[in-house]
Order: C-alpha cells, then sequence, then structure tokens
C-alpha cells in the first residue's frame, strides 16, 4: 500500500504550490464550506491514483488545495464510505495520503442523528469521543509498509489540547459548542428506534455512517484531529416521522456559517504557533 500512498501524494504534489498543514473533510451538506477557499485548485478524486468516487448525496468528490486568510490548506469535498460497498482500507486511503503530504491536523465533519434531545437539528457538537458499532476497523488485515503502530491508543482520539482551543475560540465568538460522544453504525439504512435507545444507553450523544474509520487511521498515523457533527434530526427515539435526505442536507446547511467561523479563527490561531 506504501507504494500507492507514495504515487498519489506525489501526484498531488504536483499539483499544488505550497505545503499545507491542516486538512478538512466535509460531511453531508457542507460542500459550500469550500467556497471560502482563496487560490484553489480542485482535483477530482477520480483523477488521482488510488482514490475512488464517491457515490454519496451531495458528497461531490473534489480534492480543494488553497488557502484561507493566506494559510494553505487541503479540503476533501465528499468522502467515501462503507455502505458505498468500499472496504475501509479503500475509505480511508486519502488519510494516509493526506498524511504522506505532511499534514499534521486533521479535521473531519459529518452530519449526524441526536439521541441527546438537548442536542438539536442545526446545532454543531464537537466530538469528544466515538463508539465503534460498524462491525470493523480499518487497522484489520495483514501487516504492511503503512506507517504507524498496528494497535495506536485511541485514548485521546479527538485531541484534547486542540479541543480545548476550539472551545476557546466558540466562547470568544459567542457560538455555542457542546460536545458530545458520537456513534457510528455503518448504515445505509437508517437505524430503528431500538438500535437508537440502545446506543443511547452506551452513552452516545449522536449516530452517524462516517469520520470513525478516518480518525483510527489519523491516529495510527500520528494526525491530531478534530470532529464537528452538525446534527440533521432528532433520531426517532423523540419522534415517529420517517427522515429524508432533503431534510438531513437542509439541517447540515444550517450550521455552514458556524463551521467557517470556527474554522477561520482556528486557522487564525494556529498561524500564530
Amino acid at each position: 500500500m506504501q507504494d500507492k500512498i507514495k504515487l498519489a501524494a506525489e501526484f498531488i504534489k504536483v499539483k499544488i504550490e505550497f505545503k499545507p498543514r491542516i486538512a478538512l473533510i466535509l460531511g453531508t451538506g457542507l460542500n459550500p464550506f469550500a467556497e471560502i477557499v482563496t487560490k484553489s485548485t480542485s482535483i477530482p478524486y477520480h483523477e488521482i491514483p488510488g482514490f475512488v468516487s464517491s457515490t454519496a448525496p451531495s458528497h461531490q468528490g473534489n480534492l480543494i488545495c488553497g488557502q484561507i486568510e493566506g494559510y494553505p490548506l487541503l479540503i476533501m469535498q465528499g468522502r467515501y464510505h462503507y455502505y458505498e460497498g468500499y472496504d475501509l482500507q479503500t475509505v480511508t486511503f486519502p488519510v494516509r495520503v493526506l498524511s504522506e503530504l505532511g499534514i499534521e491536523i486533521l479535521i473531519v465533519t459529518n452530519a449526524s442523528g441526536s439521541l441527546n434531545k438537548d442536542l438539536k437539528p442545526g446545532d454543531l457538537v464537537l466530538i469528544k469521543d466515538h463508539i465503534n458499532f460498524m462491525g470493523n476497523n480499518p487497522l484489520i488485515g495483514t501487516i504492511d509498509q503503512t506507517p504507524g503502530d498496528r494497535f495506536p491508543s485511541l485514548n485521546d482520539a479527538y485531541n484534547e489540547a486542540l479541543r480545548n482551543l476550539i472551545h476557546r475560540i466558540a466562547a470568544d465568538s459567542n457560538l455555542p459548542l457542546p460536545e458530545g460522544i458520537y456513534a457510528v453504525v455503518s448504515g445505509p439504512s437508517l437505524e430503528t428506534r431500538a438500535e437508537c435507545l440502545m446506543l443511547q444507553k452506551m452513552g452516545a450523544d449522536l449516530v452517524g455512517m462516517s469520520t470513525v474509520p478516518e480518525v483510527i487511521v489519523g491516529v495510527q498515523c500520528g494526525l491530531k484531529i478534530i470532529g464537528l457533527s452538525v446534527v440533521t434530526n432528532y433520531s426517532n427515539i423523540f419522534h415517529t416521522q420517517a427522515h429524508n435526505q432533503i431534510e438531513i442536507r437542509k439541517n447540515a446547511a444550517k450550521a455552514i456559517d458556524n463551521i467557517k467561523k470556527l474554522i477561520i479563527n482556528l486557522i487564525r490561531k494556529l498561524s500564530e504557533v
């Protein structure tokens, strides 16, 4: 795999004129965030060696290379999901490439259903921990030449120092930013009421179908990670209505402005150190 990682990284390096330190993965409904990037170059995933097509709704499938307020970064405009039929090694391959490119901080975003009545649709939540309920792990398999510990510790998967920093930024900006525990399931069917009640009793505040595999691989690669989740709907613990993708994307869009403020101010702080 290491040869494929290096091939993809070299392909991207030719396309960009700077060395980024931060990468951002945009989840469902969050593609408009990329509009604030200047001096940008867009590379479709299908052009990058080893990348595949993104088939999830609203995931455009582009790697955006550019700047925010003069600070270089990479943005994945959409991600891959296990439910698309890709194995978890394919789902997380871009994270390994980002690490090879020299990324130090990875910001992962997603859309989620709320298992906590206090976290309502449109809210932005800082992920403090996760529960992997996919029944799989991206590190399963034979040992190869990929860097990192085969048994990485996830005790600080969502970097505490960065969480403290982003809480201070949110407070200074008058932005509410509660923390929550994110549970991941395989999807693509949404969860039953019984499943939601089970996850809630296990301690989860949010449930979704992504992010955790990327975080696991990111930790293995030595990246510092921030997780931001947009609540797009209450789970059916709290109601009996069927969910739909239009509702989910509409509620995700409500958090765009807050995400922009947080990320821009985070970049300002990081550029000072």
